[in-house]
């Protein structure tokens, strides 16, 4: 009996565990975020972009004009260039256009490098105030192709390189190369020298000398 009693007690205490009622969840209650209103009004903007610096262009060094006597204007250059040289000058060019009379043009860092280089020169004759640059005097430096007037037998003058200021003889020309071959008229023995048509100038000509001679002649005659 007393077993009895002890099956109903298990029993039933397994009865009151299956039916007691589950509770139920309990549920948190999050709080209302809400988002920054900073970020909601702050707008996306692109990254700021330099300003383009605006293009200058390279006109170089500045060039000065100097005025010299007229026909003397190689000789200022040379003078010119071996001062710059001495005295390390920055002197970039020295210009005579051709054609040009009473003036030569010098290249340089500032005036006062340029007034340097032609201080006590012969033949010079100051320096313009107003600098220049390229695009004011390029029409001058343009090369206009003109057919030279060069022949066979020719007298001229060297007016560029080691044999500067030497006379010499036109023994051949070449239009096509646009060189001559000339002998110094002073060498002991003639060597023939190739130059450039620029290179010399027709001083005196084979025709002219024969009219020379022929007008001394008649002179002669009629005395």
């Amino acid at each position: 009996m007393a077993d009895e009693y002890q099956d109903q007690a298990t029993n039933k205490g397994q009865s009151d565990v299956a039916e007691a009622p589950a509770e139920p969840l309990k549920k948190t209650k999050l709080p209302n975020l809400k988002p920054s209103t900073k970020m909601e009004e702050e707008e996306i903007l692109p990254a700021p972009v330099a300003p383009a610096k605006e293009e200058v262009k390279d006109e170089g060094m500045p060039i000065f004009a100097l005025r010299t006597t007229a026909n003397k204007e190689d000789q200022v250059m040379d003078f010119i260039s071996s001062n710059a040289a001495k005295k390390g000058l920055g002197v970039y060019a020295v210009v005579r256009p051709h054609g040009m009379r009473g003036y030569i043009f010098i290249e340089a860092v500032t005036k006062a490098e340029a007034e340097q280089a032609a201080a006590n020169i012969p033949y010079a004759r100051g320096i313009l105030p107003q600098p220049l640059r390229f695009k004011d005097m390029e029409h001058l430096l343009e090369q206009v192709k003109v057919e030279a007037n060069i022949q066979k037998d020719d007298i001229a003058e060297i007016i560029s390189g080691p044999f500067k200021r030497e006379k010499c003889k036109v023994t051949r020309v070449d239009r096509s190369k646009e060189e001559v071959v000339v002998e110094l008229l002073e060498a002991a023995v003639p060597i023939p020298i190739t130059l450039k048509f620029d290179a010399i100038k027709v001083i005196r000509r084979e025709g002219d000398e024969a009219r020379a001679e022929t007008s001394e002649e008649k002179e002669e005659e009629e005395e």
